[in-house]
């Protein structure tokens, strides 16, 4: 076989940074001028990313000002590392990959990827960043029996294969398998990625391989857990963000403790830099508030904010636009949206009432729900005709995309539906007139949701009269967006609703494993994804034919790298869910109104509002928006 070698480079043209003397920011001045921290050109990787806006057409910025945002949870902090976005290699606007936090990558035959960090860079706490990170991951993290129990992750098996991970030097990791691993590289890029690193230097205080017994004892009983295991993992939580203790590389750091209001400060050491010598980010402040979700949009129509699209949906639009109309400081762009849909019903196909499992596995039966939803009428009513109407697929913008499986069982036609649950032998009627199951109880289906989206509800009270008329009365269960994802799992849940697919813009390098029953998140079959993710220990093995011949193809993708034959794999799992209906989509592309302060720049008019890929307004480098005058951006 022949040994295909390449590197990604940065995709711009790298000025030298000694070219351009590099300019201390304002922020950091005091500490520098007292000697606590070193000027800023000796902060920076020996090799930085270097930025040149201008060929990004963007305009360079000044440095200074706070953000302001919201989220309505207190978990939702992690959301700085989704914005923030400082991967090992990250996404384009374009989905191009790219090394960011890493100088460049080998890749050879898609089983053996050199990765080469970048000589001087530095954690947040000015620490060096070296293959030493990655050996503390591998050797004492995910290798280590007290702390991860369920041993070293599932991307890191191929075939039932454990990869390798050797460190040649200071400034070198390589990951290789015997077979290629064609997903690794976008798994790296993911909103929430696995990190592979860790700051070494910060967490072995904590490992009982490393730290004083006393001393760990002492922080074992004061943080209130019952081992230095379970320490560890307390403080090891770079996605959840809510350790200000713990070093990072992303471009804000934690400068808050539990409060409602969260502060994050620039990173002294981040490895971006612009063409002209200037330190990223621009923005020196991000302000990161937690309201009640009910509150956004009109803090928003407030003035309160910044930067603003979590939360807010389609319906706020009109309030959001009237308040800009009115003087507000702030525009409202409308991005499009990445998701497969915007509201999908799952029929939940491993509930653990019998007698009703047995009716959702019948494919006639979720597709004749499908056939009973009005999406026309929806979407006249909830969007103004601007969302697409059709079910669960790769949405218009993927070159995935084909109308057929989008429109699949997706025009309302009840007597076609009636049709298919009378064939199914679902003939008999309570006096209410609704179908009776199998064993007497009325045909009463419950739909269980998160409660957090006002158009989810009004869109189910549409679907509640029509489906009246197949003899389903659907029930609407609010509920806390955990305890929903917990009753799915368990199969205490009948069904939910929530969004589509996070990537509705794959095309044939992405891995369709989200379309396979690899994972309880996809909530039409928790504990088939279970079976896949604990590897048999949890769980139940699919035993669908169509989940099956998924999992079938999944393996094929896994195991070619010709783009014909990748295509055809999707083409045909995209078929399987547009006939199956797993996931009953109702609409997709309905606009998403983003909410900028009018002096913001760099922010694109124009974009995608995509969890996975695209990690929100991360691959739009939010460390490159700034402000006309930062002196006035700041915090009252």
């Amino acid at each position: 076989m022949r040994n295909f070698l390449f590197v990604l480079f940065l995709l711009l043209p790298v000025p030298a940074v000694a070219d351009q003397p590099v300019q201390e920011s304002s922020f950091w001045a005091m500490e520098v001028g007292q000697g606590d921290m070193p000027p800023a050109a000796e902060r920076l990787p020996d090799t930085p990313l270097v930025v040149d806006l201008e060929a990004k057409g963007r305009a360079f910025g000044k440095q200074g000002g706070t953000l302001r945002t919201l989220v309505s949870r207190t978990k939702d902090v992690r959301q700085m590392v989704v914005y923030g976005y400082a991967r090992l290699v990250g996404y384009t606007p374009e989905y191009e990959l790219y090394p960011d936090i890493l100088r460049d990558i080998e890749v050879e035959e898609d089983r053996r990827y050199t990765l080469h960090l970048r000589p001087g860079h530095r954690w947040s706490d000015g620490a060096p960043f070296t293959s030493e990170d990655f050996r503390y991951w591998w050797e004492n993290v995910v290798n280590n029996e007290q702390i991860t129990p369920t041993g070293p992750p599932e991307f890191m098996y191929i075939d039932g294969v454990l990869g390798t991970v050797t460190f040649p030097d200071a400034h070198t990791v390589v990951f290789e398998w015997p077979t290629a691993n064609s997903n690794f590289l976008p798994l790296l890029a993911q909103a929430s990625p696995p990190f592979i690193y860790r700051p070494a230097h910060y967490l072995r205080q904590f490992h009982g391989a490393f730290a004083d017994p006393a001393d760990l004892k002492k922080e074992t009983r004061k943080a209130r857990v019952k081992s230095w295991a379970a320490l560890h993992n307390k403080r090891d939580n770079m996605y959840k963000y809510d350790n200000p203790a713990l070093p990072t590389l992303q471009p804000w750091i934690n400068a808050s403790g539990r409060s409602s209001r969260q502060i994050f400060v620039r990173n002294p050491y981040y490895h971006r830099v612009d063409a002209r010598g200037i330190q990223l980010p621009y923005i020196d402040v991000v302000e990161m508030n937690i309201v009640g979700g009910g509150l956004i949009a009109a803090k928003a129509n407030a003035g309160e904010v910044d930067l603003q699209a979590r939360g807010l949906d389609f319906p706020d639009i009109s309030i959001l636009k009237k308040g800009e109309a009115d003087g507000g400081n702030y525009r409202t762009l409308l991005w499009a949206n990445g998701a497969a849909s915007q509201i999908a019903v799952y029929p939940n196909l491993n509930f653990n009432d019998p007698v009703w499992r047995e009716i959702m596995r019948d494919v006639r039966f979720r597709r004749a729900l499908s056939l009973g939803i009005d999406r026309r009428m929806i979407n006249r009513a909830l969007y103004f005709g601007l969302a697409s109407e059709g079910g669960m697929s790769a949405v218009s913008y993927s070159p995935l995309h084909e109308a057929e499986d989008m429109l699949a069982w997706s025009e309302m036609d009840i007597a076609r539906g009636n049709a298919l649950l009378d064939e199914m032998g679902l003939t008999e009627r309570t006096p209410a007139g609704l179908r009776m199951l199998p064993d007497g109880r009325p045909m009463e289906f419950v739909v269980e949701t998160a409660g957090e989206r006002q158009e989810v509800e009004n869109a189910l009270a549409i679907v509640t009269d029509t489906w009246r008329e197949l003899g389903i009365k659907l029930i609407l269960r609010p509920l806390d967006r955990d305890i929903l994802r917990n009753r799915v799992y368990a199969g205490v849940s009948m069904a939910a609703i929530w969004f589509g697919w996070d990537n509705g813009l794959p095309n044939t390098g992405t891995s369709p494993k989200y379309l396979a029953p690899t994972n309880q998140e996809f909530f039409a079959w928790p504990k088939w994804g279970q079976y896949y993710q604990t590897k048999g220990e949890a769980g139940e093995a699919p035993d669908l034919p169509s989940a099956q011949r998924l999992m079938e193809l999944l393996y094929v993708w896994n195991h070619t790298t010709d783009t014909d034959k990748r295509r055809a794999v999707w083409d045909e799992m995209l078929g399987i869910h547009a006939d199956q209906q797993f996931g009953i989509g109702i609409l997709s592309e309905a606009p998403q109104p983003v909410v900028i302060n009018k002096s913001l720049r760099n922010v694109p008019e124009k974009a995608i509002w995509a969890f996975d890929p695209g990690a929100h307004f991360g691959i739009h480098r939010i460390d490159e928006f700034f402000y006309d005058d930062p002196h006035e951006q700041v915090t009252e």
